[in-house]
């Protein structure tokens, strides 16, 4: 290998490593709030109503965003668009961390959130474009792990930086946290991330983008508050309306596909097979993930009455037991059983939701860490097996041409199925609550509220396991890796042509 290959290889992995990092903050920054949540309505007086915008308002921007920010990288600039954002998120974060009152914050958390949407769909794009199809697995298997540690991390964070209350600044470290690391990322990202877009000229699709954002606005809103609301009328006739809203989006882009190919949705995508069968199973997965988390905190902290570091600690094995299966799964065992894996992941997973279901049966509120250890390992295995691969099982065969319209999708699918998920709580789980309950009575209420919700989860995860009966048998096979710099250098080549496996 020439010096100048050496220098461009070392290049790719380091802008890895920055695209990573900011993907990991974004996923922390999702969770890390939820247990600070006292901590700052004690501090801004907040309401109960504005605590909630604090959270939701952050998602539902994100998840509004997605698909555009995804076309916007196609259009103008994959490394461009990531800048913007990450500088964006970085701006945001400072300014909720200086918050005045409840009102910054929350306008700040939806800026932030609108900015995690242009950084985010891009990371997925920048690893496809960099990267040639046999080296995506490897590289997929390292994002999943990121992306298991993340999830779970949040709350860990969050946890120490509330408890230490460091220069006695409260709350506010876990959004200060992402300034050095957002800086970091922007200046990094400028020297190591090769520029990409698509190969042929495309126009943002205003149109679309409005439909879009009006279809997934009257769908999450109700499902992110509707709870908080008591399920008014006006929820269930938005969700109900945003039917024939996405119905004409989909109309829409057809139209727009045969009038000038620039469409912010590229609905041929679908006739992709693996990538249509993994949008149903990131759809069905955000659902699993949106119920377990919620009540799975919920649960030790107002059912259990652990601190927030005590909760946090507890899904250390979880995290450990995560990266080590994302790891293995891609390296060793996707090239060798396919989609088995994710299979087998679902099926672990259900495994060991069923024994966390056993242990809290067993122990009632009397429950200690160690007892959920088993448990939460075997989930987290289970997990792992699944995050890892199932990005790339998605984009194995979508031409990187729509790659930034794809990961926004994928992405989108994802949160749709998390509100999906935490809607759902108020009946798998509080639905399962008494009115009433006594403080003395709380432990075994909630224990009793977690098991009815997660059999709820072994229900979803069946469904996974069903979903993924229509990914391909095998990765599609690897092509030869395209020169480095030719996309960043704006050299034509044709769309590489890998074969759909059935």
């Amino acid at each position: 290998m020439t010096r100048d290959a050496v220098a461009a290889d070392r290049r790719r992995w380091i802008a890895l490593a920055i695209v990573m990092t900011a993907s990991f903050m974004d996923l922390v920054d999702v969770t890390i709030v939820n247990i600070a949540v006292p901590s700052i309505q004690a501090d801004t007086g907040a309401s109960f109503s504005a605590v909630q915008w604090v959270t939701g308002g952050y998602a539902l921007a994100f998840a509004i965003g997605l698909i555009t920010g995804g076309r916007l990288g196609d259009i103008h600039g994959r490394k461009r668009l990531f800048l913007v954002g990450i500088g964006g998120f970085t701006l945001a974060s400072a300014l909720c961390g200086l918050a005045t009152g409840a009102e910054m914050l929350v306008a700040m958390r939806v800026v932030q959130g609108a900015t995690a949407a242009l950084m985010v769909p891009q990371v997925l794009s920048i690893i496809h474009a960099t990267f040639p199809a046999e080296e995506r697995g490897k590289v997929f298997g390292m994002f999943g792990a990121v992306v298991g540690l993340g999830a779970v991390s949040g709350p860990m964070i969050g946890a120490l930086l509330t408890e230490w209350d460091l220069f006695g600044l409260g709350w506010r470290p876990i959004f200060l946290i992402n300034l050095p690391v957002g800086v970091a990322g922007l200046l990094l990202g400028r020297a190591f991330i090769a520029e990409s877009k698509a190969d042929r000229a495309l126009k943002l699709d205003l149109v679309g983008v409005l439909l879009a954002s009006v279809g997934l606005l009257m769908l999450i809103y109700p499902l992110t508050h509707g709870r908080e609301a008591g399920w008014p009328l006006w929820g269930h006739l938005s969700m109900t309306g945003s039917l024939p809203v996405f119905a004409l989006f989909v109309a829409y882009e057809r139209v727009k596909t045969r009038r000038d190919g620039s469409p912010l949705v590229e609905l041929s995508l679908f006739r992709v097979r693996s990538f249509a069968a993994g949008i149903g199973v990131q759809l069905a997965f955000g659902v699993v993930t949106g119920i377990f988390f919620l009540v799975w905190t919920l649960y030790m902290q107002l059912g259990l009455g652990w601190s927030p570091l005590k909760a946090g600690t507890t899904g250390i094995p979880f995290s450990l037991a995560v990266s080590t299966a994302a790891g293995l799964s891609v390296q060793k065992l996707v090239p060798r059983f396919g989609r088995k894996v994710l299979q087998a992941g679902a099926a672990v997973m259900a495994a060991g939701v069923l024994v966390y279901i056993a242990e809290a049966e067993r122990y009632g509120a009397a429950i200690a860490p160690w007892q959920m250890a088993l448990p939460l390992v075997i989930m987290g295995l289970g997990m792992g097996l699944i995050v890892a691969p199932i990005t790339d099982a998605i984009l194995a065969e979508v031409p990187r041409e729509h790659a930034g319209s794809a990961s926004g999708l994928i992405n989108t699918v994802g949160q749709v199925g998390m509100a999906l998920g935490l809607g759902l709580v108020s009946v798998a789980f509080f639905g399962a609550m008494p009115e009433t309950v006594a403080p003395a009575a709380a432990g075994e209420a909630f224990s009793a509220a977690f098991v009815h919700a997660m059999w709820w989860v072994v229900g979803v995860l069946a469904v996974v396991f069903l979903l993924m009966c229509a990914l391909p048998r095998r990765r599609p096979a690897a092509v030869a890796p395209e020169p480095v710099g030719a996309v960043e250098h704006g050299q034509k080549k044709e769309q590489e042509q890998e074969p759909v496996l059935v």
